[in-house]
């Protein structure tokens, strides 16, 4: 295991007056135990207490010859996991469970009374994941460099008469070479009109001239995500796409200019939010301004308006404004961000300048 995250879920757990409870979500065990486990539609349970020793809980099929340095309880397909959990829980206290555990253990668990109560204590391992170590922040940094580089030769390969698809293969090839151990999400290339979805589906339009292109993109390096978007113009950028592709510049700029210990999400999403809206485009930043990145794209965590948790030293999220003009064209400038003692550093180098490629 390794301790030292442990040790904060641990103390995380007394702050909330929690004795036990049960991880099941396979990102979060490797965060504490530096093993990825991939258990499909068999039970995976890591129960920690504050009073005794924990027990990781596995099926045989997925043997661990490495000493993770806590017991490993092992079942068969004809054995009942969730009975075996059972017997390492106290009955006479609180249980918390993740919000990922599938409702088929939970309910056989509650069946049992294996504790007086559930609850749902995600929010502990999520409030200490969102804490990136040094190491983390290493792995992040590297993660960001690849995709930086990925995005450069992307920008480089596309021209008219390509599909949307033909550009996402490229990617596929180009991450291959970098090194990297596959997408950190399906990407985004969204053409012209298409653009205007905040979420389009990567198909088959054709790339013309005069279009503006999305490039949402994303790639896994040693189990780290990364995720970066770039809008770049085919042979012309009209006046009206210039002048909408600066102001989501600003906002992108002026939102991690907000970044800083102690200001709140809500803050930042501000930020770029009023920019947008004081230039007209209010109605047409359709999402968010940004998300949680770490060990998954999508982590607990998010820049928005709603959101008044303070950001921390450590924290990495993205910064990613956004207009969207239905049947037009659509522009979103993404960058993740690193919160560190006295403001943020931007985890991404490639060049946010209005591109025009010929």
């Amino acid at each position: 295991m390794i301790n030292k995250r442990v040790d904060r879920v641990l103390a995380a757990m007394r702050e909330a007056n929690l004795t036990q409870m049960v991880i099941s979500d396979p990102g979060a065990i490797f965060y504490l135990s530096g093993k990825w486990i991939h258990p499909g539609e068999r039970m995976l349970a890591l129960y920690l207490s504050t009073q005794k020793k924990g027990v990781l809980i596995v099926n045989e099929l997925f043997p661990i010859p490495e000493d993770l340095g806590i017991d490993i309880a092992y079942y068969n397909d004809i054995d009942s996991p969730v009975a075996l959990l059972a017997k390492a829980v106290n009955k006479e206290a609180p249980l918390g469970i993740d919000k990922t555990w599938p409702s088929r253990f939970l309910i056989e668990l509650m069946e049992l009374g294996a504790a007086i109560k559930v609850i749902n204590s995600s929010y502990i391992v999520d409030n200490v994941r969102m804490i990136k170590d040094q190491e983390e922040c290493e792995l992040m940094r590297k993660a960001s460099l690849l995709n930086d580089q990925a995005m450069e030769q992307l920008q480089q390969y596309i021209q008219p008469g390509m599909t949307e698809k033909q550009v996402a293969d490229k990617l596929a090839q180009i991450y291959e070479k970098l090194g990297a151990d596959g997408y950190s999400f399906e990407p985004i290339i969204a053409f012209g009109p298409n653009g205007a979805n905040p979420h389009h589906s990567t198909g088959s339009a054709v790339a013309k001239t005069g279009d503006s292109v999305i490039f949402d993109i994303g790639c896994i390096k040693d189990s780290y995500c990364s995720d970066m978007t770039r809008t770049i113009f085919l042979g012309e950028a009209t006046p009206k796409q210039q002048e909408v592709y600066s102001i989501v510049r600003n906002a992108n700029l002026a939102a991690i200019a907000a970044v800083k210990p102690g200001v709140r999400f809500c803050d930042i999403d501000k930020a770029a939010r009023d920019y947008i809206a004081q230039h007209g485009y209010g109605d047409r930043f359709l999402h968010r301004t940004g998300h949680s990145i770490g060990l998954e794209c999508h982590e607990f965590g998010d820049v928005s308006s709603i959101n008044t948790m303070k950001v921390a030293p450590g924290m990495i999220f993205s910064i990613e404004p956004g207009v969207y003009l239905t049947g037009d064209f659509g522009v979103r400038i993404e960058d993740l961000v690193l919160v560190t003692e006295d403001g943020c550093e931007v985890l991404n180098h490639y060049t946010k300048e209005l591109q025009v490629v010929k």
